[in-house]
């Protein structure tokens, strides 16, 4: 009976690719038995209640298998992973994508494909098991997080970051299995790699075994095992690649469909006698007991639990509202001049102190970031009851085990480091945007201004470069106020969020502050006169608003009329109505201020001007870079009234 429901795994898998003429064959074919060992014997869920708070995760983390995934999910009676949606893999409107999306009502718990990402996912995962039951109790949480991985997986660092911090946090609810079968898509995998893949986890802290990764016996004896830790596990399953096919054990077996002759060698080989997409009745009959096998415990948790669950969750109570409210007067009120770094600090360590559901952590620079306060209390491994992680410089590590924190919706994550890092944590970042997670990236010395520190640390691409990927909102807020109103918009926000934030001093630049302005994207700071008057529009973001402050004043002096315009999140301005865009940006030469290379500004300023970086910073004091690339008042000052005589001498030839 084992090997006829692991086959039926594996030739629905053939048939999804076969149908597609897409896809890859050689984990599903060398994994299905250990999925099958997983979902008939140890997974907890329940496919009619898909979004049971407390089942058990499952990740794919080599999410190119994906096609086993789905045939898995159909055969236990996922209502949203239909047959129809298995013959559609690869194709546009299939719940069966190329790679697994993120959907957890069809039972993919999160985006896999991008290699060693759905390992960090898992660690955040049982990171989010262990924060729930450290506040709500082992009959409340007390779920396990499995994740299958292959050796592209621990091939990449970020695998080396995760296992780290799970092993320093004794996740003992999590188990790893590991599809060993020494083979990469260049060839057998001792042309790369050397590395002892067990003394490795244990040298992290973690427990370890081995099985035959085709013997029900053998996985489950590792399984048993994994569970009876109290560490995080890695089970070594020695498997062959496109198990039972002509392709078995070859780099050829990685991807592509079979051919006629291939299905029917590996029919042959199995024992296999149904046609595509077909699975004998008996087979079909005992996978839907085995999604069954979990109801009454899914029945009983949601009549006894549920409520207690549903009641823990991050909100805008009273309490966060009048913190929100508080902060607001008091900086309308003292009108600081501080580092927006340190106004976010302050933010936060107020929101903390009224939610135990907002959880922050930095890569080793929680100081710096303003991400750790007096009111932060780190996680330990035998005390999930803080809310701050300690990430160590692993910043990649970081930003995908936030997402799969996050990815429950129960938890509000943040963590941040320097905006000149964050490339180290973009993939996670964009799968954040692809999922629709609400992560929120905290990126503090965000421009020259960092100074001394030189080049490196001296960011110049990167706002551009996050503003690039699609469904994020890059938030660059210009002094404490607008500071906290982004961070309110960041926290209500159902999707992610990066906010930007200076190491240098700021002026206030804000005055009225009963309504967020930051929520509009943009808005008129500073108002001269109605649009059929004014000469310039000046918009900037973040720390630069100052500077066109200044500007703005010299331009008055000089009888220039000019708008002045913060714009922190472009994204959220961009999806105003037409008639409030033109209304900000209104119709007279449009200037663009910012502390970084442009690109994207033409979108706000057409064939006006931009003052911005157009190479590297240099190590010297803030206002050194400042004059170096001519971001002073003085000269955008200048350069306004040369562009202004042009257009009225063009006007005049007219």
């Amino acid at each position: 009976m084992f090997r006829g429901l692991a086959n039926a795994v594996r030739f629905l898998s053939i048939a999804e690719v076969g149908n597609a003429n897409s896809g890859h064959l050689g984990s599903p074919l060398g994994m299905s038995d250990c999925l099958t060992v997983l979902f008939k014997n140890f997974l907890v869920f329940d496919p009619k209640f898909p979004q049971w708070p407390n089942r058990d995760r499952f990740i794919l983390s080599g999410g190119h298998g994906s096609a086993a995934l789905y045939a898995m999910l159909y055969l236990n009676g996922y209502k949203n992973m239909t047959l129809d949606d298995l013959k559609k893999f690869r194709k546009l409107g299939s719940r069966a994508n190329g790679h697994p999306e993120y959907n957890i009502s069809s039972g993919v718990e999160t985006t896999t494909g991008l290699l060693g990402q759905g390992i960090a996912n898992a660690v955040g995962m049982a990171i989010e098991e262990r924060l729930l039951n450290a506040r709500l109790g082992d009959d409340c949480v007390n779920h396990y997080t499995y994740v299958f991985v292959g050796d592209g997986d621990l091939m990449e660092g970020i695998s080396h970051e995760a296992s780290a911090i799970a092993g320093h946090l004794a996740l003992g609810r999590l188990v790893v299995l590991f599809d060993s079968n020494n083979i990469t898509i260049d060839g057998e995998i001792d042309a790369s790699s050397s590395d002892d893949v067990l003394k490795r986890y244990e040298s992290y802290g973690w427990h370890t075994a081995t099985a035959d990764g085709h013997s029900e016996e053998s996985i489950s004896a590792a399984l048993e095992s994994a569970k009876k830790d109290q560490r995080p596990s890695l089970i070594v399953c020695r498997t062959k690649i496109g198990y039972g096919s002509p392709r078995e054990s070859t780099p050829q077996a990685h991807g592509g469909a079979f051919s006629a002759d291939e299905v029917k060698a590996t029919k042959e080989k199995l024992n296999w006698v149904s046609d595509s997409f077909e699975i004998p009745e008996y087979l079909m009959k005992t996978w839907a007991v085995i999604g069954k096998r979990h109801h009454e415990s899914c029945e009983k948790w949601y009549k006894e639990q549920s409520q207690k669950y549903d009641l823990l969750k991050f909100e805008f109570t009273s309490e966060i509202k009048n913190v929100f409210r508080n902060i607001k007067k008091s900086y309308f009120i003292s009108r600081p001049f501080e580092a927006t770094r340190n106004s976010s600090k302050y933010i936060i360590s107020q929101i903390m102190k009224n939610s135990s559901l907002l959880i922050s952590g930095s890569a080793d620079l929680g100081g710096s970031t303003g991400c750790f306060s007096n009111v932060s209390a780190p996680l330990r491994r035998e005390d999930f009851s803080g809310n701050y992680i300690h990430y160590g410089v692993r910043e990649h590590a970081m930003g995908a085990i936030m997402n799969g924190i996050a990815a429950g919706k129960k938890i509000k994550c943040m963590a941040g480091t320097f905006l000149a890092f964050s490339d180290y944590m973009r993939p996670a970042i964009r799968m954040s945007a692809l999922m629709n997670i609400p992560s929120i990236f905290v990126f503090s010395h965000d421009s020259i201004g960092v100074g001394e520190d030189g080049p490196t640390h001296q960011p110049v691409e990167h706002l551009a470069a996050l503003r690039a990927i699609p469904n994020l909102n890059v938030f660059r807020p210009a002094d404490a106020m607008e500071t906290l109103e982004c961070w309110e918009c960041a926290l209500k926000s159902k999707r992610p969020s990066v906010i930007v934030l200076t190491r240098q001093d700021v002026l206030s630049v804000r005055f009225c502050g009963r309504t967020n302005l930051c929520e509009t994207g943009a808005y008129i700071l500073y108002e001269d006169t109605s649009d059929n008057c004014r000469r310039v529009t000046l918009i900037a973001t973040g720390s630069e608003v100052s500077i066109a402050q200044d500007v703005k004043k010299k331009l008055n002096d000089m009888a220039v009329s000019a708008n002045l315009v913060s714009m922190p999140c472009w994204k959220l301005f961009d999806e105003q109505p037409a008639e409030f865009k033109n209304e900000v940006l209104g119709k007279s030469l449009r200037v663009g201020i910012e502390a970084s290379n442009g690109f994207g500004w033409e979108k706000y300023i057409g064939s006006g001007l931009f003052f911005g970086i157009t190479d590297f910073g240099k190590s010297c004091s803030c206002l050194e870079n400042y004059r170096l690339f001519g971001l002073t008042a003085q000269n955008i000052c200048d350069e306004i009234l040369k562009k202004l005589s042009i257009l009225d001498y063009q006007l005049e030839l007219i």
